[in-house]
């Protein structure tokens, strides 16, 4: 098959000719449509990540359709529609069983633990845990884009932050998942403030519904967003992942608002020094968000359906598998295109 490999961290990856992967028996393997290129493949590729051994090949968030199954599967069968969260989960262990699997204690992340989805195929194990069957009018280039980014967001958003309708939420940072948080907040009732560095991201984040902005470059970001909100605001999202963030998302909330932690802190970030003073005199929540498991995806896809929430809106390009390697090493400049960018994989 052909597949986006790197054979070392930060050296530039190509698209080659690699094994076909093997079906696990519990698994399947899906022909892939769409795959979504995220930051978190970025700082995969720039070794960021200790998971992840070279020979290596990223993507973790897709949609396609079922090549072939294991002779364990029995929920499933070659031909259909499906998704994968970018956590799968083992489905035995104590957080699985307490329905926690985006924090299974034996997950497994393509793209990271394994090989992913750039490539016209990828193996998923426990494929009766781990994929999600796609609505027949879903797209798979909209489905792409659920797979972490917007899936994060919905979580965050909706079971971790406990937005309501009416509250104010700050958005800092407004890539992929940034923005799918502006729209999920916005389609939950909420106000939004969007923090971010590029004029592009903003405009996008305006017409998802925010209604102020703020330079995420300037001195006193956080009091702009207390300005802009009134007080501060009741739920903070961090989407982007730096200490800059972090501070300025909890500095910005108002008395007794929540915190929450999205995008990834790696290096010398990994360890931010947190305000404990605000934390404890404003009685602040802080929490973290990592992914959504399968079975929490009905809400969301149901919401998909029924046009409350749009994600195909927050793609802001799509391109061929044979971009995908410069496309992945750009990631770390400013994008003159807001949204997200899905690798489109040519029928064969």
């Amino acid at each position: 098959m052909r597949a986006v490999l790197f054979t070392d961290f930060d050296a530039m990856p190509a698209v080659r000719d690699v094994p076909d992967p093997v079906c696990p028996p519990d698994g399947a393997i899906i022909r892939v449509e769409a795959t979504g290129l995220c930051r978190s493949d970025w700082h995969g590729w720039r070794g960021h990540d200790p998971d992840i051994t070279v020979p290596h090949v990223p993507g973790h968030e897709f949609a396609g359709t079922i090549e072939a199954i294991g002779e364990d599967v029995t929920r499933w069968t070659v031909g259909e529609r499906v998704t994968v969260p970018f956590v799968c989960a083992c489905g035995v262990c104590e957080p699985c069983l307490a329905g926690d699997q985006q924090v299974c204690d034996n997950q497994f992340q393509p793209g990271f633990t394994h090989w992913g989805s750039f490539a016209e195929f990828v193996a998923i194990a426990r494929a009766d845990i781990n994929l999600v069957r796609l609505p027949d009018d879903l797209d798979f280039v909209t489905a792409a884009s659920l797979g972490c980014r917007f899936a994060t967001a919905h979580r965050a958003v909706v079971a971790q932050g406990r937005v309501r309708e009416g509250e104010w939420v700050a958005v800092h940072g407004c890539g992929g998942v940034g923005l799918s948080a502006v729209m999920i907040a916005v389609a939950s009732g909420a106000r939004v403030v969007a923090v971010d560095i590029s004029e592009a991201a903003l405009a996008a984040a305006t017409a998802l519904g925010a209604e102020s902005v703020v330079d995420g470059s300037a001195d006193d970001v956080a009091a702009r967003v207390v300005e802009a909100t009134g007080g501060g605001a009741h739920l903070s999202i961090d989407a982007l992942g730096s200490a800059r963030t972090c501070l300025n998302s909890i500095a910005g909330l108002r008395k007794r608002g929540r915190h929450i932690q999205v995008g990834l802190m790696v290096g010398d970030q990994a360890r931010p020094a947190v305000p404990m003073d605000l934390v404890i005199s404003r009685e602040l929540e802080i929490r973290g968000s990592h992914g959504m498991a399968a079975h929490d995806y009905r809400e969301m896809l149901a919401r998909v359906t029924d046009g409350s929430l749009q994600p195909g809106r927050l793609v802001g390009r799509t391109i061929g598998l044979e971009r995908a390697p410069a496309a992945l090493v750009a990631l770390d400049e400013p994008q003159a295109v807001g949204g997200m960018t899905v690798i489109v994989l040519a029928k064969p």
